[in-house]
């Protein structure tokens, strides 16, 4: 049994506040957001951002509107590689370590897939982009 003051604290007590990230002014694709790109809203949008540490750093994959909600799907980590420049291919395996050149096919941040295209081969493949730019291409 819950006693008669914790139950009218709980009553009494303020509603949760829920937050939204949001534009302070229109930031164009491919910018690094800064603090003073973002503040918060006092609403919560399903599928956004709610904490400011959480996008600060981030990279714009679309242009954000001022005043509107920051979507996750807006935003990714800084491109490490460019469309068109020239990469080290990394395939590891087994011992094995083989090291060639490809051109990335599109843009990409730490951690992110890319296609790119095997100088030698013309094969084009994926992997995951590494600290050092480099690809990493899995078996």
């Amino acid at each position: 049994m819950v006693p008669v003051l914790a139950l009218a604290l709980l009553l009494l007590a303020p509603p949760a506040r829920a937050e939204t990230v949001v534009a302070t002014r229109t930031i164009r694709p491919q910018e690094i957001l800064t603090r003073a790109d973002v503040t918060l809203h006092p609403a919560e949008t399903p599928g956004t951002y709610a904490t400011l540490s959480e996008v600060v750093g981030l990279e714009t994959r679309v242009a954000l509107y001022a005043g509107r909600p920051v979507h996750r799907a807006d935003l990714g980590p800084p491109a490490l590689v460019e469309r068109n420049q020239i990469v080290r291919l990394v395939y590891a395996h087994a011992g094995l370590v083989i090291l060639a050149e490809g051109r990335a096919l599109e843009r990409a941040g730490l951690g992110e897939r890319l296609r790119v295209m095997n100088l030698t081969s013309r094969a084009t493949l994926t992997g995951q982009v590494q600290e050092d730019g480099s690809v990493r291409v899995s078996p």
